[in-house]
């Protein structure tokens, strides 16, 4: 459930925000939930109750953003770990 959040802060470091939200390609809305979730994940089992919700599931969260935000995208039983050694091998040794 998303809910309004009102925060006063100066002018130019709300400019700046915007500029760095448009630099990723990304909301300034998002950028700021993103490092609020930064803030409270703690990895292991004190993990953030908040990203643990989110994505329904446990994570390692010695990741960025931007990767966090690819959890879940794919199921596990969709990547099938022979293919994916064969595809390796025939990328590094071929």
């Amino acid at each position: 459930m998303q809910t309004k959040l009102t925060l006063r802060l100066e002018k130019s470091l709300i400019d700046a925000a915007k500029t760095e939200a448009d630099r990723r390609g990304t909301s300034l809305s998002r950028l700021v939930a993103d490092f609020f979730r930064s803030l409270t994940a703690v990895g292991g089992p004190g993990e953030s109750q908040v990203l643990r919700e989110e994505t329904g599931r446990a994570t390692d969260l010695g990741v960025g953003p931007r990767t966090r935000r690819l959890l879940g995208v794919l199921r596990e039983d969709d990547v099938d770990p022979e293919a994916y050694r064969k595809h390796l091998e025939n990328k590094h040794l071929r």
